[in-house]
């Protein structure tokens, strides 16, 4: 059981799990201490933009950023029993239902994050009025470009007769083999209410299945496969290192899956973590974010999209509009037959 001393809490865990304390200073000093969930490796980094910034406007402020899964967060918020470890965290949309449903998240007040009328309508909406949407990222299309003859440019493509046993798939246990399940079905006149044609279609690719978006990724690099349902963020990151990887945003549009970041109910400082959501929703942000190596989509009106950035993320206001959406609602409980389904037809 975790205690439900804040400060007992940070020597403890924080510490121990590799939190990363900002600006070099004293870690336990008498000052304000915003604790924030945040991602690991480089796709921390916009993040540590953000504190740092903010760390210099409030000389009293320190800003921990936690690189921790949002399952292991939730039980942290739970074990604490009302008094929780963290101010903030980002939750892509499952979770982020799920946090909803559970309560422990603060609604938003839009008064007190002015950016947030930037937000993309849409996104917004998609939040249910906890947290901001603060990125997306998208399913398309990778392929092996030294392999890959007539480039895909549609999702049927992948049911090209010269692709079948070529295709890499994803686990259905994860968002990307989920999102992905509701594309083939919607592509074949189903729905997440109905997934028959999904299921249908998949079957008929006669795939090679990957548990994990590196792991396509390997099998794409050793010529396994041709092509594989992968997230751009990861395809852009395996070009970027030589690798003969290409990105397809493919017809009518890829899979677009936000991420929220939302203040936790009990935060002791509503105010900083209101300022903190409004920084990330600042222009300044979002460019960066947008921008090689993190390629974060946008999710505020006015950002242009690098140059660098236009391959794996819309650029357009007619691309933007063209992003397929999941209904969450519907999928997340159906999770469990789902990925038993999965198991059952593709389990080697």
């Amino acid at each position: 059981m975790f205690s439900t001393n804040r400060r007992t809490f940070m020597k403890t865990a924080l510490v121990g799990s590799g939190a990363i304390v900002l600006g070099g200073r004293a870690a336990f000093a008498e000052q304000r201490e915003l604790v924030i969930v945040s991602f690991a490796g480089s796709l921390q980094e916009p993040h540590q933009w953000l504190a740092k910034r903010m760390q210099e406007k409030h000389p009293d402020l320190v800003i921990r950023l936690v690189p921790s899964e949002s399952q292991d967060v939730v039980a942290q918020i739970k074990a604490a029993q009302g008094y929780s470890p963290f101010d903030a965290m980002p939750n892509g949309e499952p979770p982020h239902l799920s946090a909803i449903a559970d309560g422990y998240l603060e609604k938003l007040d839009a008064s007190a994050v002015p950016n947030s009328k930037n937000v993309i309508p849409s996104f917004l909406e998609k939040s249910q009025g906890f947290g901001v949407p603060a990125s997306y990222s998208l399913i398309g299309i990778a392929y092996n470009s030294d392999m890959v003859k007539k480039v895909p440019t549609k999702w049927e493509d992948l049911w090209a007769p010269e692709n079948k046993g070529n295709v890499g798939i994803p686990r259905a246990s994860s968002n990307l083999g989920l999102g992905f399940l509701v594309a083939a079905s919607k592509t074949f006149g189903g729905s997440e209410a109905d997934l028959t044609p999904g299921w249908q279609k998949l079957k008929e690719l006669a795939p090679k299945v990957g548990r994990s978006p590196t792991q396509l990724l390997q099998m794409l690099e050793r010529e396994e496969i041709t092509m594989a349902p992968i997230w751009n963020n990861d395809a852009a990151g395996a070009a970027a290192k030589g690798l003969p990887i290409a990105f397809v945003k493919p017809a009518p549009g890829p899979i677009a899956v936000i991420s929220f970041m939302s203040a936790v109910k009990g935060t002791r400082y509503p105010d900083l973590v209101n300022e903190w959501m409004n920084g990330i929703l600042s222009t300044e942000y979002q460019q960066m974010a947008a921008n090689a190596p993190y390629f974060f989509g946008p999710t505020i009106n006015g950002v242009s999209i690098p140059a660098d950035a236009k391959a794996y993320t819309p650029s357009s206001p007619e691309e933007v509009a063209s992003l397929q959406s999941v209904d969450w609602k519907v999928i997340a409980p159906q999770r469990g037959q789902i990925v038993a389904e999965f198991d059952r037809l593709f389990a080697s």
